[in-house]
């Protein structure tokens, strides 16, 4: 523990299921339901903790949950100080059951680049934990550390990334890329083999608004998720589990109509379960300014304006001569894929974010960031990985290797749930880049391994890309397992220009370094997450010199 830093918080009882039905929270629908009047009193009053978001130079919005028989008036407090002696900021904001009791507030006024410990407290006189944050800086910056996350699945194992990240201490703030939980029922990613945890709560795949609430509350029981929040300000975006599987703007791989009803219900009630249990404004996309260094734009990259993602297996299905599969998927290269008017971001913000990319770069800002789910950089699968497949590999997963080295074959890419899928919306954004002159760094997720690329528009370098491994959700490991680890590594870097090292077998975070000189992402890698407190086994240090728009992989 730092010797600065709030105290830990006192162990939190149990989520269990008795205690949520006790508490009349697992009514469905839209508009949720309110607690009833027979509180469970092991769920009354502060009951996940604190969490910090948002910040800004003067200004960082506060989060906590209280639980009570009817809205509640709780006064807040910002303090430099652990014991409160001076009061930098302060305020009221409801606890209501309209929010599931959780609640936000900004705290403005403060000083930039500083330290500040907050609290909120009830109308009987009892205390939140105490929070720790900090407002972003002003003026001449050295350097600006982020630890940087991105999904975690509660049933492949143990936060022990953000156990480590807390531990550690030395960050200015927390990014998360999205899949902060997963949708999925038990016996679903993870089956019932692979699960390390168990007890999921609600016990079947999350649709309503009230099953969404439920998932929130057992994830945010986590002690070190819980940590984490109370140590650092946060800034975070959702990705596709925090509604479902591959969605996009109009519906999702994993939502059915049939059975689970409207999109558009779903949708809004993911969103705003998101806004409720999460340290988030109301805005789907933003930039916060780290000085003279940096400007950091958050993207929204999912339920926008993402159109419907193209499928491999779609375009192959009922071919089963090799040449016309191939036939089929150089037809598609050159007409649908190249569709000019396939969006990611949309065009109101793909417009606010060439703008923001000028107005970082001409105030001569280091550094522009995006902050962002999915990879920008180039990825294929490598051909090589069809030889010599086990005749006991599943069929499903010698399925997905020849459908990804056919691909390949057809200069196709592997995902095409990340930009690969999006090219002419990848482009409009490097365009804007490279007339912008910006140094740009981006941030991504997903994956759930870990990569670094250099990227180009048409051979012009546009800027690097540092994309973080998972907290638990495995990666290639999972149904490549008959290929050395370092083989698999070596075939598919080899086999992608853009592509200069990448992890395919450890979970972890990295930890993103600015400087005015270079930007750095620490790639830590686990032992393993399925024992908690598991420290790290490795470690790789990747850098770009400002201003080379390529890396130095070492």
């Amino acid at each position: 523990m730092i010797a600065t830093e709030p105290p830990a918080a006192a162990r939190m009882p149990a989520l269990d299921r008795r205690s949520l039905l006790k508490g009349g929270i697992l009514a469905g629908g839209l508009a949720g339901s309110p607690l009833a009047a027979r509180l469970d009193p092991a769920s009354a009053g502060f009951t996940h903790g604190v969490a910090s978001g948002e910040p800004g130079p003067d200004r960082v919005l506060l989060w906590t949950r209280h639980v009570a028989g009817q809205d509640t008036r709780l006064e807040f407090e910002v303090s430099g100080s652990l014991d409160f002696s001076t009061v930098s900021a302060g305020g009221s904001v409801t606890a209501s059951a309209d929010n599931d009791w959780c609640c936000k507030a900004w705290a403005d006024g403060l000083e930039p680049g500083r330290w500040y410990y907050y609290r909120f407290t009830a109308p009987d006189g009892s205390h939140s934990d105490i929070g720790r944050t900090k407002t972003l800086p002003v003026g001449a910056t050295d350097r600006f550390r982020m630890a940087v996350f991105s999904c975690s699945n509660i049933g492949f194992g143990w936060f022990n990334a953000y156990a480590h990240a807390a531990a550690d201490g030395d960050f200015d703030c927390a990014l998360h890329l999205g899949d902060y939980f997963y949708e999925y029922g038990p016996d679903t990613y993870p089956d019932r083999g692979q699960a390390a945890r168990k007890g999921l709560l609600p016990a079947h795949e999350i649709v309503a608004l009230a099953d969404y609430r439920i998932r929130y509350a057992q994830y945010r029981s986590d002690a070190d998720l819980r940590r984490l929040h109370q140590l650092f300000p946060m800034i975070a975006g959702w990705d596709d589990h925090e509604s479902t599987n591959d969605s996009w703007e109009g519906g999702a791989q994993n939502h059915q109509g049939e059975s689970e009803g409207e999109w558009s219900v779903r949708k809004a009630a993911a969103i705003k379960a998101y806004r409720e249990w999460m340290p988030v404004s109301e805005e789907p996309w933003a930039a916060y300014e780290v000085g003279d260094l940096a400007t950091l734009f958050r993207l929204e990259t999912r339920l926008t304006a993402r159109a419907e993602q193209f499928s491999i297996g779609k375009i192959l299905s009922g071919k089963t001569a090799p040449e016309d599969a191939m036939a089929a998927l150089v037809a598609f290269r050159e007409g649908d894929y190249r569709d000019g008017d396939r969006e990611l971001l949309g065009m109101q913000q793909q417009a606010w974010l060439a703008d923001g990319l000028k107005r970082s770069a001409d105030a001569g800002k280091v550094w522009q960031v995006l902050v962002q789910q999915v990879l920008m950089g180039r990825l294929a699968s490598s051909p090589d990985l069809t030889d010599n497949l086990p005749a006991n590999l599943p069929d499903y997963i010698r399925q997905r290797i020849l459908a990804g080295a056919m691909a390949s074959r057809a200069e196709l890419p592997l995902n095409m749930d990340a930009w690969d899928g999006y090219p002419a919306a990848r482009d409009r954004v490097f365009s804007a880049a490279l007339e912008a002159n910006a140094n740009l760094v981006s941030l991504a997720g997903d994956t759930h391994n870990a990569w670094a690329f250099d990227l180009d528009r048409a051979g012009e370098k546009v800027g690097v890309e540092f994309g973080g491994h998972s907290v638990t959700s495995p990666g290639f490991e999972s149904y490549l397992s008959h290929l050395a680890p370092r083989d698999l590594e070596r075939a598919t870097v080899a086999h992608n220009p853009q592509l200069k090292w990448m992890d395919g077998q450890h979970r972890g975070y990295m930890a993103v370094e600015l400087s005015p000189g270079s930007a750095t992402s620490e790639y830590r890698m686990l032992s393993n997450v399925r024992e908690k407190g598991a420290g790290l086994v490795s470690t790789k240090r990747i850098a770009t010199l400002a201003g080379s728009r390529t890396l130095d992989v070492g």
